[in-house]
């Protein structure tokens, strides 16, 4: 794969059209792509990172969004959760001014690059690192919210988006990869509404029949059964223990709704000869929305949290089922802090720590 050039900047474009209009508006700067300058042969993630931080110092894409009703509905039918704030939104709209749950914002200002503009994996590149280090994944991150000023329906968004960090690091199990720390920065009609800081982890491109073991593992589910979330009582646990499978199906409508080409979400040949999976994997950030709807379901009373810092430790696979679950609560002078985690059969998929102001 050739190295990407790098990404001008996206200045915002307000006021030009109606809100009946697409919801997303961009207006490309200067060189408008036109740019032809190459990243030099890059052969250590220490070089990828030096090159993505030389590339990005400084820059800063922001963007408009009309937050619409349409993308609220959608996300609540695809998460089996048509109910808010006691109306079924899945046959009308949602009133203007209702406020966006916690995390759902992520089918907002999703990625709008041309095809021709994405990696040979479907995602797009905007702050990717360059070859060979272009197998992306979604590690971890923070997001901090305003409760008092939450991103609401009918109102016009702004989105600033920076490069943080990008530093090599080295494992045992999966040798040299790059960590690049990204954040978002989103404002409302009334202000700073949230800051979403997201970190992907950039490992080398697989050969093109990877035979390792993961490759050759059976999921240990059905991927012909609809998803399915259902809540349980366990005597080990104080709290319900939410259990969920997603098919293939919803997965499909999850890439759909955040506009996320990545073919390890639907691509069932690539993920498993290109990406060395044994099926469609389950998204990072539909487990951050899992997690906090778990947790505002059965700690938060129907409000949103002030934090979420979370992290991606395992993959899960469509089909598979696996469960939510709250294994501490601790206090501090100012919050109460949630340890909750994904897991399939005792392995943590997911771990996060929830925090509310007390």
């Amino acid at each position: 794969m050739t190295a990407r050039t790098p990404w001008p900047n996206i200045s915002i474009m307000r006021g030009l059209e109606r809100k009946s209009k697409p919801v997303t508006r961009l207006v490309l700067q200067a060189a408008r792509h036109l740019s032809t300058t190459s990243a030099p042969q890059i052969k250590t993630a220490a070089e990828a990172a030096s090159y993505m931080m030389d590339q990005f110092a400084n820059k800063v894409i922001k963007r408009s969004q009309f937050i619409d009703s349409n993308q609220l509905q959608q996300l609540a039918v695809m998460l089996g959760r048509p109910v808010l704030n006691g109306h079924d939104i899945s046959r009308t709209s949602v009133p203007a001014g209702t406020p966006i749950p916690s995390a759902h914002h992520l089918v907002y200002f999703t990625p709008m690059e041309l095809e021709s503009q994405l990696g040979a994996d479907g995602s797009d590149r905007t702050f990717n690192a360059p070859a060979p280090f272009t197998r992306r994944m979604w590690a971890g991150g923070h997001m901090k919210f305003d409760r008092s000023n939450p991103l609401r329906v009918g109102e016009e968004a702004e989105e600033s988006t920076r490069l943080i960090s990008a530093v090599a690091k080295t494992s045992r199990s999966a040798g040299e990869m790059v960590l690049v720390e990204v954040e978002k920065k989103i404002h409302g009609s009334r202000g700073l509404a949230l800051v979403d800081t997201r970190s992907w982890v950039f490992r080398p491109t697989l050969s093109s029949n990877p035979q390792g073991a993961i490759a050759l593992r059976r999921i240990d589910g059905n991927i012909l059964a609809p998803s399915s979330v259902s809540d349980v009582i366990n005597d080990s646990s104080a709290f319900p223990i939410r259990k969920l499978s997603w098919s293939p199906v919803g997965l499909f409508r999850f890439s759909a709704l955040t506009f996320n080409g990545h073919k390890i979400h639907y691509n069932e040949d690539w993920t498993r000869t290109a990406e060395g999976h044994p099926g469609i994997v389950v998204h990072g950030p539909l487990n951050v929305v899992n997690l906090l709807d778990y947790w505002r379901d059965i700690h938060g009373e129907g409000a949103g949290p002030d934090e979420i810092s979370y992290r991606a430790m395992s993959p899960v696979y469509g089909g598979e089922e696996y469960q939510l679950r709250t294994l501490d609560i601790n206090e501090t002078k100012t919050s109460r802090v949630y340890d909750v985690v994904a897991e399939k059969e005792g392995l943590v998929i997911m771990k996060a720590s929830i925090a509310k102001k007390i």
